[in-house]
């Protein structure tokens, strides 16, 4: 241990600690702009600055440390806030913010960006250096947005697409006072390998990313008389959307979602889980269709659930496009079953319809461009895609305190949902859910509902609720690949199961870069695996880069937790136990992987950089 003072408390912490961190400890909050622990310690905006006094005989002298890479030393003496640490470090931000886009109001991190906040706390009511802001062009039709001149090259984005996602879009361009972060290679975003995971977005601590805004659509949408309003809600939206604006538990549950929904003027309102219950009787299905096939497809058969991960194999493993299920999204499994289904059920023309959904994700954007997604035949099958940041920003503009709604549920007929369907927003999830169904129609009874809890990760499943507030490392579970404290590989979780007497070989991952140490394992031979889910964000959904951002924590546990907390106390727990999707089967698709059901339901994976060319709505 090492014992120093910090502001004149006396504090004990162990060898290799920053200062920072030591801070931290005795309640000390030392303002930072680009630190993120374990991804991003490299010192660049110098915000952290603290000054350290001499030991023994250089007792007299001073000097500055940046505290977020500075480990502490035993007879310390640090001083967080003198007079000379206020002065460098509003100097410091001042010369961020002589390159920096200062228009707050107009930008969609007003009220919660790090920037503002410490130039706020440091009283800079003007900056005195000469402003040069960088404006970069950019595609403001690409589903995500990159502002050049709100950048104050932080690197935190490089980082998690480098060490975390392992996707290097980002990179460093230029050198010494025109250094600018950009797109890597000199490519343009759309050529490059982004599968608008969204991390960078939700790990930047002002606005230089954010997805694009598709409000005005929805509004547009919702004030034309000729069009019938439908919505669709992501399981991982409801653990979140209250997060922004700070409610109780109590006060964001799904039914005041719901309520807040309708209030706004949308005709109706459904859960996208009564989708997820869909995709499970046909991906399950699927599966079991692979394995009593086996020399007709190739292996591991991929969830494809996810658009990250589906874009990922596109771009980087395009002959592994095969393995994927054909099964599409429940986002595109409702879209479509909105314009046929719900259409005909309503007497509906489905030209009249808007299809709308509310995602934690900003490549569902992309999903839901793509050309083979409009199989209904009434355009694309999902017209407009928002966030869950975008969900509550409506709900500001709209003046709705949720607080004061009473509870409403979901419409049906494409309402109704199992803790199955819930479970989709975590990692895990889709591999659980299918399981319960595949066991079922293979031995003829239902399993116990948590027969495949070894699938789900550790720090997300716990359904006490009482998971604390993950770091990133953790919730991320990431980094290098390494081992978690019970040996296994960290964001990678393997699980054998009898299912008809034979194993079954399974695998869940969280991250792209655990997708990708996952494909270099499989292509070279090291594992095998019959069935393999792979979620493009750390944690899951949950974790989705569409999800509220809280700079420097991860709250994928908490909301994981929540989904685990939902799917233990729905009645009906077994995909093929909603009577909804059931009724659906039985007026209108038949069966599962019926000619009606393929048609609507699956698609055939293409890859996106040869073929797909992006219309993006």
């Amino acid at each position: 241990m090492v014992n120093l003072t910090i502001d004149g408390l006396n504090v004990s912490v162990p060898e290799g600690t920053t200062v920072m961190k030591a801070a931290a400890q005795v309640g000390i909050e030392i303002p930072h702009l680009c630190f993120l622990e374990d991804i991003n310690e490299i010192s660049a905006c110098k915000v952290c600055v603290v000054e350290m006094q001499g030991k023994e005989e250089t007792k007299s002298r001073t000097k500055l440390l940046t505290s977020c890479t500075s480990l502490v030393e035993e007879g310390m003496i640090i001083y967080t806030n003198s007079p000379r640490v206020r002065k460098v470090r509003r100097s410091n931000v001042e010369l961020i913010l002589s390159q920096h886009d200062c228009h707050c109001a107009t930008c969609s991190r007003s009220g919660n960006c790090n920037l503002q906040k410490i130039s706020n706390d440091l009283g800079i009511l003007e900056v005195p250096f000469k402003e040069e802001v960088q404006k970069v062009p950019w595609d403001g039709n690409f589903p995500l947005i990159r502002d050049s001149r709100k950048c104050i090259k932080c690197m935190r984005c490089v980082q998690v697409c480098d060490k975390v996602q392992d996707m290097r879009v980002w990179d460093v361009q230029n050198t010494g006072s025109r250094t600018t972060v950009d797109v890597a290679g000199n490519k343009t975003i759309e050529n490059s390998d982004c599968t608008l995971c969204g991390q960078c977005i939700t790990h930047c601590p002002t606005g230089a990313l954010r997805e694009r805004y598709d409000i005005p659509k929805v509004f547009d949408a919702l004030a034309d008389t000729g069009k019938i309003t439908v919505v669709q809600v992501a399981p991982a939206v409801r653990t979140a959307w209250g997060e922004e604006l700070s409610l109780a538990p109590e006060d964001f549950t799904e039914g005041k979602m719901v309520a807040a929904l309708k209030r706004m003027g949308f005709d109706y309102v459904f859960d996208t889980n009564f989708a997820a219950d869909l995709t499970i009787m046909e991906e399950g299905n699927e599966l079991l269709e692979r394995l009593g096939n086996p020399g007709k497809y190739a292996w591991p058969m991929f969830t494809s659930c996810c658009p990250g991960w589906v874009s990922f194999v596109s771009k980087r493993y395009p002959k592994y496009l095969r393995n994927l299920s054909t099964a599409k999204s429940p986002q595109q499994m409702f879209g479509a079953m909105t314009k046929t289904y719900f259409a005909q059920k309503k007497g509906i023309d489905p030209h009249n319809i808007c299809s709308i959904s509310i995602m934690p994700c900003v490549s569902k954007k992309r999903e839901a461009s793509l050309s083979y997604m409009r199989s209904a035949g009434a355009g694309q099958d999902v017209d407009i895609v928002l966030t869950t940041r975008e969900l509550v920003r409506m709900m500001r503009a709209e003046h709705i305190n949720p607080k004061y709604l009473k509870e409403e549920a979901f419409d049906s007929p494409l309402g109704e949902s199992t803790g199955a369907g819930v479970i989709f927003g975590v990692t895990g999830g889709v591999m659980e859910a299918a399981l319960r169904t595949a066991y079922a129609v293979v031995e003829g009874h239902n399993c116990e509902p948590d027969a495949f809890k070894a699938v789900r990760d550790g720090n997300l499943s716990d359904p006490s609720g009482d998971n604390c507030v993950l770091g990133i490392k953790e919730a991320q579970g990431l980094l290098e690949g390494g081992k978690g404290g019970d040996g296994r590989t960290l964001g990678r979780r393997e699980a054998d199961f009898v299912l008809g007497g034979k194993t079954l070989h399974t695998c869940t991952v969280s991250g792209l870069g655990n997708a990708e140490r996952l494909m270099q394992d499989i292509m070279a031979g090291k594992v095998h695996y019959d069935f393999v889910e792979v979620m493009a964000c750390p944690g899951g959904c949950v974790g989705g880069g569409g999800q509220p951002i809280h700079d420097g924590c991860e709250f994928a546990g908490e909301r994981g937790s929540k989904l685990y907390q939902l799917d233990q106390r729905r009645t009906l727990r077994h995909s093929h136990e909603n009577p909804e999707v059931l009724k659906a089967y039985e007026e209108f698709l038949g069966k599962p992987l019926s000619h009606k059901a393929h048609e609507l339901l699956h698609s055939k994976h293409v890859n996106e950089l040869v073929f797909e060319t992006h219309n993006y709505i």
